[in-house]
């Protein structure tokens, strides 16, 4: 019997071991350790930040599932991880030793590299749940006494998608409640242009997204580096392409929401061989650690470098397709492992993303996800909000019954009207 855990239950680390409980030996024992009890679909924040849906509507208690799937639950937060023991220690003082580890913690929110970032700042976040009901909060407040808006991404940034959706999300709040004529928007951002996304654009994703906000009155910044936020006041360095600072801002505002920069939560970082100076999880491409070959990674604590030099660091996403890719390849390997034979699956690391805009949206579908692409596509219109809402009602109800089945494939599949997207290679 071969002991695996699954540290993290959040989008990639729930189905990991759903999967896992698919692929290895029934006598496999399978355990979750996770320090949020419940799961929160974080696609669905920025929806909860302007009040169109509550906590419970996102929310699943993952204990009954995984009970019932007979997998371990330990929702304990990690604090150091011992890879030369095989043994994760717990806040409790506790400790789980394993055969194998899976990684899925996630990324630590680097709110402190930035004076002022943060909920603990002036800025808003939707990069949790509880962060998500602190801006609904701050939302409800502000539509009393309307201003400027700041929202986008700050500098070493790798996640863009949410905050082009919050954006327009907030630009059809504020038309439904009918004060948009009060309310100066400014997206700011790290990427050097709009719709970079941190993968040099996916189709004409710069265009669409350019387009749009130009009919949308927003106005955007690019290549910017954020100094420092005070009370009202955003302090904003526009970057040239040689990195000299081109211009100097002090922009006020009434309400913002910045993705901060992410790295690797302590337990994992700091590790020679396992961890990035970020503390991401270095991994080969069968999602092993080179180091330590029992150890896997999956999701946004992966260590991915940048796509090209930027005058503003930019990040790599690591978009839902991108992670199913992963779960499964990775879920495929130890099944493999805990039989005697050699990993051969490699995930394919393709980029599908829903991007709602309250009323209608962007999708797009990169192949695979870094260029040079095979399939380079996006489109706009009201499906995608549509196809969204979906999605959520989708992904929840796997996560209530515990399936594994996939969805971003077979989404891809049948917006390109092709009969095959995700070809992992073997070996």
């Amino acid at each position: 019997m071969a002991h695996i855990v699954v540290l993290g239950a959040g989008l990639g680390g729930a189905i990991q071991a759903y999967e896992l409980r698919e692929s290895v030996r029934k006598e496999d024992k399978i355990t979750v350790i996770t320090k949020d009890p419940k799961y929160h679909f974080v696609p669905s924040n920025p929806w909860v930040a302007v009040g169109w849906r509550d906590r419970k509507d996102i929310t699943v208690d993952l204990e009954p599932t995984m009970k019932r799937k007979n997998i371990d639950f330990i929702p304990v937060p990690a604090t150091k991880l011992i890879p030369d023991e095989n043994r994760v220690e717990l806040e409790n003082g506790e400790s789980v030793s394993y055969d194998y580890l899976v990684i899925a913690t996630g990324p630590e929110l680097a709110f402190d590299e930035i004076e002022g970032l943060g909920p603990n700042g002036f800025t808003q976040s939707i990069c949790h749940v509880d962060h998500a009901e602190e801006a609904r909060v701050a939302f409800d407040r502000f539509c009393e006494n309307p201003g400027p808006i700041i929202v986008g991404a700050v500098q070493g940034a790798s996640c863009y998608g949410p905050a082009y959706e919050f954006t327009f999300i907030l630009d059809t709040a504020l038309r439904r409640a009918k004060i948009r004529d009060q309310v100066p928007i400014t997206f700011v951002t790290s990427e050097p242009y709009v719709g970079h996304l941190g993968l040099d654009g996916v189709g004409d994703t710069k265009g669409l997204l350019e387009s749009a906000m130009r009919d949308k009155h927003i106005k955007w910044m690019t290549s910017s580096r954020i100094k420092k936020v005070e009370d009202g006041v955003m302090h904003v360095e526009e970057i040239a392409e040689d990195g000299s600072v081109k211009a100097t801002h002090e922009m006020p505002f009434g309400y913002s929401m910045l993705l901060p920069a992410f790295r690797g939560i302590p337990a994992v970082s700091g590790i020679e061989g396992l961890s990035n100076p970020r503390g991401f999880t270095i991994v080969d491409k069968y999602q092993r650690n080179p180091k330590y070959q029992n150890i896997f990674a999956i999701g946004v604590c992966v260590a991915i470098p940048p796509i090209a030099p930027t005058p503003v660091p930019c990040g790599v996403p690591k978009t839902g397709f991108m992670i199913e890719s992963m779960v499964t390849a990775t879920a495929h390997n130890l099944g493999r492992i805990v039989r005697g034979q050699e990993p051969d699956e490699v995930g394919t690391w393709n980029a599908v993303c829903l991007a709602d805009f309250g009323d209608q949206g962007i999708a797009f579908v990169a192949q695979p996800q870094i260029p040079p692409r095979n399939v380079n596509w996006s489109s706009q219109g009201k499906w995608v909000h549509w196809a969204k809402a979906g999605f959520e009602k989708y992904f929840m109800h796997k996560l209530r019954k515990g399936t594994s089945e996939t969805f971003y494939e077979a989404f891809a599949m049948k917006l390109l009207g092709i009969d095959k997207l995700k070809a992992t290679k073997k070996g």
